[in-house]
């Protein structure tokens, strides 16, 4: 009788009561109020699952309506426009257009990570699907590195507003630099018109280095080599009261910002004098200003005869 005692009273041990062991909140929300503990349990067991599914959504849809404000002040902060640099249109208009991209980014996160909670809540065994999304994941990591870079150097391009459609740069340094007119700007890739019509595609990671003449009021640099024992006084005088001149001309007046100055003398060398005058110009006019006003300056020296001398009579044969 001993150990039938001792068996029946183990085996009643381990088989406790579900519904007293339940520790669930619902469970014990209900048995406060009085409800019997199994039907408590039921309760427990059926929903518990769905409120947590509902739980998910809620904060699911609470942050995909708090990604935009998010996303705004992200690319705000990554503008780090300087204050003696005038804000654009432009500039605006690609912060905007920045925000949406990485909202969509975020949003599509957000509702992944969703999508998978539910499922685990589910008892779907995720195990295949996590390790299919790493495979596939590192291998495109693995060969798009490029990609990534060019990608998060067209964000930061984009958000600076560091050039534009229109605007003409320089990218790089030295000989190696590319020089053109960008016709297109996207998060990957840049497009360059040089001045003899060839089209570069310089991708967004390669750049480290970029010049923008056009992003404030340009300088037009004028040099003008004059034979040695020029008189240098009144050929500079000449050279910029004819850039003043042409700075007073209805034509170039709204071009030319202030008053070109003759500069001095930048170098000498055996084929002569370099002469340089500067003028403050819109932005991006510096070449077609440079150009006009040197024409005008030489014709003016050609005029007054101070760089050239005037020709001399042929020798009479008699």
């Amino acid at each position: 009788m001993f150990p039938v005692a001792l068996l029946d009273a183990s085996s009643s041990a381990t088989t406790e009561n579900p519904c007293d062991a339940d520790r669930g909140v619902i469970h014990q929300f209900l048995t406060g109020l009085s409800v019997d503990s199994c039907t408590a349990h039921n309760v427990q067991v059926y929903l518990a699952g769905p409120i947590r599914i509902v739980l998910i959504l809620v904060i699911a849809i609470i942050l995909t309506a708090l990604v935009k404000r998010i996303s705004t002040r992200l690319v705000n902060s990554l503008r780090l426009v300087s204050p003696l640099v005038r804000g654009t249109p432009r500039g605006a208009d690609r912060v905007r257009t920045l925000a949406g991209v990485l909202g969509s980014l975020f949003r599509a996160i957000i509702w992944i990570v969703a999508l998978l909670t539910i499922l685990g809540e589910l008892n779907i065994n995720l195990a295949p699907f996590i390790a299919t999304a790493t495979v596939i994941g590192a291998a495109v990591g693995f060969g798009a590195q490029s990609l990534v870079k060019d990608f998060l150097s067209g964000v930061l391009i984009l958000a600076e507003d560091q050039y534009g459609v229109g605007d003409h740069i320089v990218v790089g340094t030295g000989p190696n630099a590319t020089s053109g007119t960008v016709e297109s700007v996207n998060l990957r890739i840049t497009r360059l018109r040089a001045v003899d019509g060839v089209v570069y595609y310089v991708p967004n990671g390669d750049i480290r280095t970029v010049g923008n003449d056009t992003e404030t009021d340009s300088q037009a640099l004028v040099d003008l080599v004059v034979p040695l024992g020029t008189d240098l006084a009144a050929a500079g005088a000449a050279a910029q009261d004819a850039a003043q001149a042409m700075a007073r001309d209805p034509e170039w007046e709204s071009v030319v910002m202030g008053q070109p100055m003759f500069a001095g003398v930048q170098a000498e060398s055996e084929a002569g004098v370099t002469l340089r005058v500067m003028a403050l110009t819109r932005p991006g006019q510096h070449f077609r200003v440079a150009r006009e006003m040197r024409m005008r300056i030489l014709e003016r020296l050609r005029i007054d005869q101070l760089a050239w001398a005037p020709e001399q009579p042929a020798p009479n044969p008699d």
